[in-house]
């Protein structure tokens, strides 16, 4: 189970909680298909998923439960949560403009006996709290495929 610190810094902005993190958002990354990072309709932005990709480009991959820990994961799902971050600073400039996170898909490429599915996607919940406080709490569903792109 993970705690979430709700302590805000100085400038309460998220850019500013970023930083504390030591977090810098790198580019967007480049969609590896043929669709959009994003939808924007009116005052909602839908995201394409993401996965754990590092700015360098490297991709971790693996199944949850064989070769890869519930800690790596959370950390692969924290940063999955820093390339959404990514693209909606791209998309509007100033993650203070975020008025809502309202709904999450994670999932989880697992092993089929894996059964702890949210503490992974805690990775990424955790960190949207942390930098965008309760605008970044949301209703979300965590599931485990048996398999996702890139393994």
């Amino acid at each position: 189970m993970s705690f979430v610190d709700h302590h805000e810094p100085s400038d309460g902005s998220p850019e500013g909680r970023l930083a504390l993190l030591g977090i810098v958002i790198p580019p967007p990354p480049p969609p590896i298909a043929n669709f959009l990072t994003h939808v924007r309709e009116g005052n909602l932005i839908f995201l394409s998923g993401q996965g754990p990709r590092e700015a360098s480009g490297y991709l971790h991959t693996g199944k949850v439960g064989a070769d890869v820990t519930v800690d790596e994961a959370y950390a692969h799902a924290r940063l999955t949560g820093v390339n959404l971050l990514s693209v909606m600073h791209h998309v509007l400039g100033d993650l203070g403009r975020i008025r809502r996170i309202v709904k999450l898909l994670g999932m989880v490429n697992a092993v089929p006996e894996f059964g702890d599915h949210p503490a992974v996607i805690n990775g990424r919940s955790d960190l949207f709290v942390k930098v965008l406080g309760d605008r970044g709490e949301n209703a979300r569903s965590a599931v485990g495929v048996g398999s996702l792109p890139g393994n």
